[in-house]
């Protein structure tokens, strides 16, 4: 059984804003390293978020194409798990938001479940894992900071 790998960052936007960049899937390729193409295949017409969602990934030695199935509570999570992969056989995994204390940002909390078709060894899975969402994390700080830039302070 696969182990979940979990980590943490503190964005200053609230979580509406951050929900935002997330569920416009289409928009990955520009701001992640690895993501090169995504197709929304199903709509949720209450939401207008992504059901499912096609991915090209080329992440160095894992390059494939993958279905994910989405489930969104509002911008406090969103879950999503693989439908259909080829090297990737389980991929699992959790944006959760949480507004700080002071109310000024927002905790995010990624948690990642990772299984590919070559073997790896369990410690060196779990260290990819930790580097794809810290990546992740990084990267999702910088387009929240740029879209506000961009777009100014939400209201």
């Amino acid at each position: 059984m696969a182990a979940q790998t979990t980590s943490s960052i503190v964005i200053a936007a609230p979580p509406a804003q951050i929900m935002a960049v997330i569920a416009d899937l289409e928009a990955y390729p520009e701001w992640t390293a690895s993501v090169r193409e995504v197709e929304i295949l199903t709509v949720y017409e209450d939401t207008g978020r992504p059901g499912e969602a096609r991915f090209v990934l080329d992440a160095g030695p894992i390059k494939d194409t993958y279905t994910l199935s989405y489930e969104w509570d509002g911008d406090e999570e969103v879950r999503w798990h693989l439908v259909e992969g080829g090297m990737i056989k389980q991929l699992e995994g959790a944006y959760t938001l949480a507004v700080t204390e002071s109310g000024a940002s927002t905790e995010v909390t990624y948690q990642l479940t990772v299984d590919v078709a070559i073997p790896m060894l369990g410690m060196m899975k779990r260290k990819a894992e930790k580097v794809i969402i810290d990546t992740a994390l990084k990267e999702l700080d910088k387009r929240v900071a740029d879209r506000r830039d961009q777009y100014g302070e939400p209201e």
